[in-house]
């Protein structure tokens, strides 16, 4: 029990502390700007799905086309890349700042784990980032209000679902190389590169055919993104996401635990 409120009470003092951060706030704003700019035009622009079904139309095409799930390979296709792009800007002082402070002493000598603090530090910045695609839920809402037949709710579902467990993945591991320094730019930075290279690499091994590549391919976050957002929930997806989550948290917890060892 006495974990469970530690790991509340960091949760509750990141997330404020997100809250009232103007670099937090900026970053959320970019966010909603840039995903309402592409959600207008991938519905309504004349290269967007509905002027490009009403063409279809014009030249006597009469078959069904699925609008919504078209709309939400698309759209959270896009998404993907701009979470990918932002969230090494939320993680980069979830530990660097506490280095630059010096308050990273108290948190390697105190008497709560530290696995502790990285769990609630992880939940702060993961809930935040679920109040950044809240508003985009209102505008799905509008849309797919009028699909007809309706779109199965256990789709768009499915693909937030997977946009969480992403953004998840990769706050974990930017968690962990902000503990390694007190620069934030350098973290990330850092952090950016490194998801670079997961996504260059999960390209890469698309189009390699042997054992170590499709090894590879099957340990990849973002074939699991791309499955839950095609609507596919398998177990062996959701088994990834919460390794490279797990190996974040842990990886952050012996970082940390190295920082105490060496003041003592």
């Amino acid at each position: 029990m006495k974990i469970f409120n530690n790991i509340i009470a960091i949760f509750q003092k990141e997330l404020q502390g997100y809250f009232n951060s103007p670099l937090a706030l900026a970053i959320a704003s970019i966010f909603w700007l840039i995903s309402g700019i592409f959600f207008l035009f991938i519905l309504f622009s004349e290269e967007g799905i509905i002027q490009n079904v009403a063409l279809q139309e014009q030249l006597g095409n009469t078959s069904p086309r699925d609008v919504p799930y078209e709309f939400i390979q698309v759209f959270f296709g896009i998404m993907g890349s701009i979470t990918i792009f932002l969230l090494p800007m939320l993680s980069m002082g979830l530990y660097s700042e506490e280095r630059k402070i010096g308050t990273i002493e108290l948190l390697a000598t105190s008497p709560v784990f530290n696995w502790v603090v990285a769990v609630g530090k992880l939940l702060g910045v993961v809930v935040f980032y679920i109040t950044m695609i809240v508003p985009i839920l209102l505008y799905e809402a509008i849309a797919f209000s009028t699909s007809n037949p309706p779109i199965p709710p256990a789709v768009p579902l499915l693909a937030h679902m997977g946009l969480i467990l992403l953004a998840s993945a990769i706050l974990s591991l930017g968690m962990f190389i902000s503990s390694l320094t007190e620069s934030t730019i350098f973290s990330a930075i850092i952090t950016f590169v490194l998801v670079i290279f997961i996504s260059i690499l999960d390209a890469l091994t698309n189009n390699i055919q042997n054992p170590i590549g499709e090894f590879i391919n099957q340990l990849s976050v973002i074939k699991s993104y791309e499955e839950f957002v095609q609507g596919i929930f398998t177990t062996s997806s959701l088994i990834i996401f919460f390794s490279y989550i797990i190996l974040g948290l842990f990886l952050t917890a012996q970082s940390i635990e190295t920082l105490r060892f060496t003041r003592k």
